[in-house]
């Protein structure tokens, strides 16, 4: 079993910065395909970034790329996710997951563990 906690949500303005952090119990957080998912209000839950167990491999949704980037220290067992130029449509409850999978993944069915979100409000 591995629980996860995401910590680093906030409000911000447009343009602004925030760096999300997610740490995972257990000792084979690793081993683990890590990835952070996203639900706006009224809205189904979408990916957001994936990365592989070495941090090699990352995949990032269109909406995000070349501003939000994951990264992770399985030293400290924590994902991270660097979130730079702001937008409102990125207000979302954000959520950590993690995959006995190995490789990166993009599908919430993939996921085997979920943490409970933290609230990021991007203020125009």
């Amino acid at each position: 079993q591995v629980q996860l906690v995401e910590s680093g949500g906030g409000l911000v303005q447009a343009g602004g910065s925030l760096r999300l952090s997610c740490a995972a119990s257990g000792r084979t957080f690793s081993t683990y395909t890590m990835g952070w998912f996203r639900q706006a209000p009224g809205k189904e839950r979408e990916f957001v970034a994936t990365i592989n167990w070495s941090g090699y491999s990352t995949r990032y949704a269109d909406s995000v790329k070349g501003r939000f980037t994951i990264s992770r220290d399985n030293a400290k067992n924590t994902v991270y996710l660097q979130m730079n130029s702001l937008k409102p449509e990125d207000t979302a409850v954000y959520y950590c997951a993690a995959s006995r999978g190995s490789g990166i993944r993009s599908m919430e069915y993939e996921y085997d563990y979920w943490g409970q979100g933290t609230q990021v409000t991007v203020s125009s």
